[in-house]
Protein backbone atom coordinates (compact mmCIF):
# COMPACT_ATOMS: atom_id res chain seq x y z
CA UNK A 1 0.00 0.00 0.00
CA UNK A 2 1.27 3.55 -1.16
CA UNK A 3 -0.07 5.89 1.93
CA UNK A 4 1.91 5.85 4.96
CA UNK A 5 0.54 4.38 8.23
CA UNK A 6 -0.41 7.06 10.68
CA UNK A 7 -0.75 6.73 14.45
CA UNK A 8 -2.76 8.83 16.93
CA UNK A 9 -4.75 12.15 15.52
CA UNK A 10 -4.88 13.62 12.35
CA UNK A 11 -4.55 16.90 11.39
CA UNK A 12 -7.99 18.38 10.44
CA UNK A 13 -10.00 15.20 11.55
CA UNK A 14 -11.05 15.93 14.74
CA UNK A 15 -12.99 13.92 16.93
CA UNK A 16 -16.78 13.94 15.93
CA UNK A 17 -15.46 13.91 12.53
CA UNK A 18 -18.42 12.35 10.16
CA UNK A 19 -17.61 10.78 6.45
CA UNK A 20 -20.06 10.47 4.01
CA UNK A 21 -18.09 7.17 2.60
CA UNK A 22 -15.24 5.49 3.54
CA UNK A 23 -13.21 6.42 0.49
CA UNK A 24 -13.00 10.16 2.31
CA UNK A 25 -11.08 8.50 4.83
CA UNK A 26 -8.16 7.05 2.69
CA UNK A 27 -6.07 10.51 0.79
CA UNK A 28 -4.98 11.13 4.26
CA UNK A 29 -4.24 7.77 5.55
CA UNK A 30 -7.35 8.37 8.35
CA UNK A 31 -7.84 4.58 6.98
CA UNK A 32 -6.17 3.04 4.12
CA UNK A 33 -8.30 0.18 3.85
CA UNK A 34 -11.56 0.16 1.52
CA UNK A 35 -12.98 -3.28 2.49
CA UNK A 36 -11.37 -4.34 5.54
CA UNK A 37 -12.05 -2.73 8.52
CA UNK A 38 -8.58 -2.97 10.59
CA UNK A 39 -5.56 -0.66 9.13
CA UNK A 40 -2.46 -2.04 10.06
CA UNK A 41 -0.49 -5.24 10.18
CA UNK A 42 1.35 -7.18 12.09
CA UNK A 43 5.11 -5.67 11.81
CA UNK A 44 3.61 -2.03 11.93
CA UNK A 45 0.38 -2.26 14.28
CA UNK A 46 -2.89 -0.97 13.94
CA UNK A 47 -3.77 2.48 13.70
CA UNK A 48 -7.32 2.23 13.10
CA UNK A 49 -10.49 0.76 12.97
CA UNK A 50 -14.21 0.80 11.22
CA UNK A 51 -17.35 -0.92 13.31
CA UNK A 52 -19.52 -1.69 10.93
CA UNK A 53 -21.82 -4.33 12.19
CA UNK A 54 -19.46 -6.92 10.39
CA UNK A 55 -19.37 -9.55 13.45
CA UNK A 56 -22.25 -10.81 15.35
CA UNK A 57 -19.85 -10.79 18.94
CA UNK A 58 -19.38 -7.44 18.99
CA UNK A 59 -19.91 -5.06 22.06
CA UNK A 60 -19.97 -1.79 22.22
CA UNK A 61 -20.59 0.38 25.25
CA UNK A 62 -18.94 3.65 24.18
CA UNK A 63 -15.26 4.52 26.04
CA UNK A 64 -15.26 0.37 26.05
CA UNK A 65 -15.48 -1.73 23.18
CA UNK A 66 -15.02 -5.85 22.76
CA UNK A 67 -14.42 -6.10 19.40
CA UNK A 68 -14.22 -9.43 17.14
CA UNK A 69 -10.64 -9.54 15.38
CA UNK A 70 -10.72 -10.27 11.69
CA UNK A 71 -11.16 -13.87 9.00
CA UNK A 72 -13.82 -16.61 8.97
CA UNK A 73 -16.63 -14.50 7.71
CA UNK A 74 -18.54 -15.58 4.74
CA UNK A 75 -18.65 -12.25 2.76
CA UNK A 76 -22.24 -12.81 1.11
CA UNK A 77 -23.49 -13.94 4.62
CA UNK A 78 -21.88 -11.96 6.76
CA UNK A 79 -21.50 -15.31 9.23
CA UNK A 80 -19.05 -16.58 10.79
CA UNK A 81 -18.16 -20.07 8.76
CA UNK A 82 -14.61 -20.87 10.33
CA UNK A 83 -12.04 -19.89 13.19
CA UNK A 84 -10.21 -17.18 13.14
CA UNK A 85 -6.56 -17.46 13.94
CA UNK A 86 -4.12 -14.91 15.56
CA UNK A 87 -1.72 -15.14 12.24
CA UNK A 88 -4.60 -13.08 10.48
CA UNK A 89 -2.50 -9.78 9.70
CA UNK A 90 -5.41 -7.87 11.17
CA UNK A 91 -5.28 -9.70 14.42
CA UNK A 92 -1.55 -9.91 14.80
CA UNK A 93 -1.25 -5.99 13.87
CA UNK A 94 -4.06 -5.57 16.70
CA UNK A 95 -1.69 -7.53 19.35
CA UNK A 96 1.22 -5.39 18.33
CA UNK A 97 -0.96 -2.21 19.14
CA UNK A 98 -1.42 -3.67 22.61
CA UNK A 99 2.04 -5.10 23.28
CA UNK A 100 3.60 -1.61 21.97
CA UNK A 101 0.46 0.82 23.51
CA UNK A 102 0.08 2.16 20.24
CA UNK A 103 -3.39 4.24 19.88
CA UNK A 104 -6.04 3.46 17.55
CA UNK A 105 -8.62 5.75 15.99
CA UNK A 106 -12.10 3.94 16.12
CA UNK A 107 -15.11 4.82 13.68
CA UNK A 108 -18.60 3.96 13.71
CA UNK A 109 -20.42 2.91 10.56
CA UNK A 110 -24.18 3.73 10.05
CA UNK A 111 -24.23 -0.08 9.76
CA UNK A 112 -22.93 -1.08 13.54
CA UNK A 113 -25.75 -1.76 15.68
CA UNK A 114 -25.25 0.69 18.47
CA UNK A 115 -26.62 3.26 20.24
CA UNK A 116 -23.56 5.35 19.30
CA UNK A 117 -23.58 4.93 15.26
CA UNK A 118 -24.81 7.67 12.98
CA UNK A 119 -28.06 7.50 11.29
CA UNK A 120 -25.79 7.40 7.98
CA UNK A 121 -21.84 7.41 6.81
CA UNK A 122 -19.29 7.32 9.12
CA UNK A 123 -18.00 9.30 12.40
CA UNK A 124 -14.84 9.22 14.57
CA UNK A 125 -15.07 7.99 17.93
CA UNK A 126 -11.72 9.14 19.28
CA UNK A 127 -8.74 7.41 20.19
CA UNK A 128 -8.55 4.07 22.02
CA UNK A 129 -5.94 1.45 23.45
CA UNK A 130 -5.89 -2.20 23.62
CA UNK A 131 -5.73 -3.41 26.93
CA UNK A 132 -6.64 -6.77 26.16
CA UNK A 133 -6.95 -10.08 24.19
CA UNK A 134 -8.03 -13.51 24.30
CA UNK A 135 -10.41 -15.97 22.33
CA UNK A 136 -12.85 -17.90 23.08
CA UNK A 137 -16.16 -19.55 21.02
CA UNK A 138 -18.39 -17.13 19.64
CA UNK A 139 -21.73 -17.37 19.19
CA UNK A 140 -21.69 -19.49 15.60
CA UNK A 141 -19.86 -22.40 17.58
CA UNK A 142 -16.65 -20.88 15.40
CA UNK A 143 -13.28 -19.49 17.55
CA UNK A 144 -13.17 -15.78 17.37
CA UNK A 145 -10.25 -13.64 18.17
CA UNK A 146 -11.24 -10.82 20.98
CA UNK A 147 -9.99 -7.77 21.87
CA UNK A 148 -10.77 -5.01 24.84
CA UNK A 149 -10.28 -1.51 23.59
CA UNK A 150 -10.54 1.59 26.36
CA UNK A 151 -10.94 5.15 25.20
CA UNK A 152 -8.35 7.40 25.74
CA UNK A 153 -9.47 10.84 24.61
CA UNK A 154 -10.31 14.01 25.82
CA UNK A 155 -13.97 13.78 25.57
CA UNK A 156 -15.87 11.16 27.56
CA UNK A 157 -19.22 10.62 26.84
CA UNK A 158 -20.08 8.68 29.48
CA UNK A 159 -17.42 6.23 31.56
CA UNK A 160 -14.18 6.71 32.38
CA UNK A 161 -11.46 3.63 32.20
CA UNK A 162 -11.38 3.77 35.71
CA UNK A 163 -15.60 3.62 36.16
CA UNK A 164 -15.84 0.66 33.47
CA UNK A 165 -13.12 -1.76 35.02
CA UNK A 166 -14.65 -3.36 38.52
CA UNK A 167 -13.65 -1.74 41.40
CA UNK A 168 -11.76 -4.48 43.74
CA UNK A 169 -11.27 -2.37 46.79
CA UNK A 170 -12.46 0.78 48.45
CA UNK A 171 -8.30 1.97 47.62
CA UNK A 172 -7.75 4.65 45.66
CA UNK A 173 -7.20 3.58 41.62
CA UNK A 174 -3.96 4.73 41.05
CA UNK A 175 -3.67 5.84 36.91
CA UNK A 176 -1.29 6.07 34.61
CA UNK A 177 -2.05 8.47 31.93
CA UNK A 178 0.24 7.89 28.42
CA UNK A 179 -0.40 6.96 25.00
CA UNK A 180 -2.34 3.91 27.31
CA UNK A 181 -4.20 4.09 30.71
CA UNK A 182 -2.98 1.39 32.61
CA UNK A 183 -4.90 0.70 35.85
CA UNK A 184 -2.92 -0.75 38.84
CA UNK A 185 -4.49 -2.21 41.42
CA UNK A 186 -3.38 -3.03 45.10
CA UNK A 187 -5.66 -5.31 46.69
CA UNK A 188 -5.57 -6.76 50.20
CA UNK A 189 -5.63 -10.00 48.76
CA UNK A 190 -2.94 -10.11 46.62
CA UNK A 191 -0.91 -8.65 49.57
CA UNK A 192 -1.50 -11.31 51.25
CA UNK A 193 -0.27 -14.16 48.79
CA UNK A 194 2.49 -12.03 47.82
CA UNK A 195 3.55 -12.17 51.47
CA UNK A 196 2.55 -16.01 51.48
CA UNK A 197 5.60 -16.44 49.40
CA UNK A 198 8.08 -13.63 50.88
CA UNK A 199 7.91 -11.79 47.26
CA UNK A 200 9.25 -14.96 45.60
CA UNK A 201 7.90 -15.67 41.74
CA UNK A 202 6.04 -18.88 41.69
CA UNK A 203 7.40 -19.61 38.36
CA UNK A 204 11.22 -18.95 38.64
CA UNK A 205 11.26 -18.71 42.31
CA UNK A 206 13.13 -14.99 41.48
CA UNK A 207 12.94 -12.43 44.66
CA UNK A 208 13.47 -9.07 43.12
CA UNK A 209 15.10 -6.33 45.55
CA UNK A 210 14.61 -2.54 45.66
CA UNK A 211 15.23 -0.06 47.72
CA UNK A 212 11.77 -0.66 49.82
CA UNK A 213 12.10 -4.32 50.19
CA UNK A 214 11.04 -7.12 47.66
CA UNK A 215 9.13 -6.72 44.95
CA UNK A 216 6.56 -9.35 43.51
CA UNK A 217 3.02 -8.47 41.55
CA UNK A 218 -0.09 -10.27 41.91
CA UNK A 219 -1.69 -12.05 39.16
CA UNK A 220 -5.10 -12.65 38.57
CA UNK A 221 -5.41 -16.14 36.65
CA UNK A 222 -9.36 -15.12 35.18
CA UNK A 223 -8.99 -11.51 34.94
CA UNK A 224 -11.20 -8.94 36.67
CA UNK A 225 -14.11 -7.06 35.08
CA UNK A 226 -15.61 -6.99 31.92
CA UNK A 227 -16.13 -9.59 29.96
CA UNK A 228 -14.00 -11.83 32.00
CA UNK A 229 -15.37 -11.34 35.83
CA UNK A 230 -12.97 -13.09 37.66
CA UNK A 231 -12.90 -12.88 41.57
CA UNK A 232 -10.13 -11.16 44.11
CA UNK A 233 -9.54 -14.32 45.73
CA UNK A 234 -7.05 -16.36 46.42
CA UNK A 235 -7.61 -18.98 44.68
CA UNK A 236 -7.52 -16.99 41.60
CA UNK A 237 -4.30 -15.22 42.23
CA UNK A 238 -0.72 -15.78 41.52
CA UNK A 239 2.73 -14.44 43.07
CA UNK A 240 4.81 -13.43 40.12
CA UNK A 241 7.72 -11.25 39.30
CA UNK A 242 7.10 -8.83 36.81
CA UNK A 243 8.55 -11.45 33.75
CA UNK A 244 6.53 -14.31 34.51
CA UNK A 245 3.18 -11.74 35.02
CA UNK A 246 3.00 -9.75 31.61
CA UNK A 247 3.68 -13.33 29.91
CA UNK A 248 1.16 -15.30 32.00
CA UNK A 249 -1.28 -12.44 31.24
CA UNK A 250 -0.20 -12.53 27.27
CA UNK A 251 -0.53 -16.18 27.32
CA UNK A 252 3.06 -16.95 26.67
CA UNK A 253 2.63 -19.87 28.84
CA UNK A 254 -0.28 -21.12 31.04
CA UNK A 255 -1.00 -23.85 33.67
CA UNK A 256 -2.57 -27.41 33.53
CA UNK A 257 -4.63 -28.44 36.66
CA UNK A 258 -1.59 -30.33 37.74
CA UNK A 259 -0.05 -27.06 38.40
CA UNK A 260 2.68 -27.96 35.34
CA UNK A 261 3.59 -24.88 32.82
CA UNK A 262 2.52 -25.06 29.02
CA UNK A 263 3.97 -22.75 26.45
CA UNK A 264 7.05 -20.93 26.48
CA UNK A 265 8.29 -22.08 30.02
CA UNK A 266 8.40 -25.24 31.18
CA UNK A 267 8.86 -27.07 34.76
CA UNK A 268 5.72 -26.83 37.84
CA UNK A 269 3.74 -23.82 39.61
CA UNK A 270 5.44 -24.06 43.09
CA UNK A 271 2.77 -24.07 45.60
CA UNK A 272 2.30 -23.08 49.22
CA UNK A 273 0.20 -26.40 51.19
CA UNK A 274 -2.52 -23.22 52.26
CA UNK A 275 -2.89 -22.20 48.89
CA UNK A 276 -5.56 -24.03 46.90
CA UNK A 277 -6.29 -22.63 43.13
CA UNK A 278 -9.44 -22.92 41.56
CA UNK A 279 -8.57 -25.14 38.54
CA UNK A 280 -11.81 -23.90 36.81
CA UNK A 281 -10.05 -20.61 36.30
CA UNK A 282 -6.94 -22.62 35.14
CA UNK A 283 -8.93 -23.99 32.62
CA UNK A 284 -10.50 -20.73 31.45
CA UNK A 285 -6.81 -19.20 30.94
CA UNK A 286 -6.03 -21.95 29.03
CA UNK A 287 -8.89 -22.04 27.21
CA UNK A 288 -8.73 -18.24 26.23
CA UNK A 289 -4.67 -18.39 24.96
CA UNK A 290 -5.55 -21.89 22.93
CA UNK A 291 -4.37 -24.08 25.12
CA UNK A 292 -6.75 -26.76 24.60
Amino acid sequence: MSRPIVFGEISGIPEGHWFENRKEMMPSSFHRQWGSGIDGNAKEGVSAIVLSGGYEDDEDNGEEIIYTGAGGNDQNTRKQIEDQSWSNRGNAGLLKSQNEGLPIRVVRGYTHKSDYSPKTGYTYAGLYSVVDSWEEIGKSGFKICRFKLLYIGDNPTSKTPEEIELKVSSEATKRKAGVVVRIIRDTKMAHEIKKLYNFKCQVCQFELPTKMGSYAEGAHIKPLGKPHNGHDSSDNLLCLCPNHHVMFDKGSFSIKDNLELIGAVSGSLFTAPAHKLNTENLKYHRESHGYY
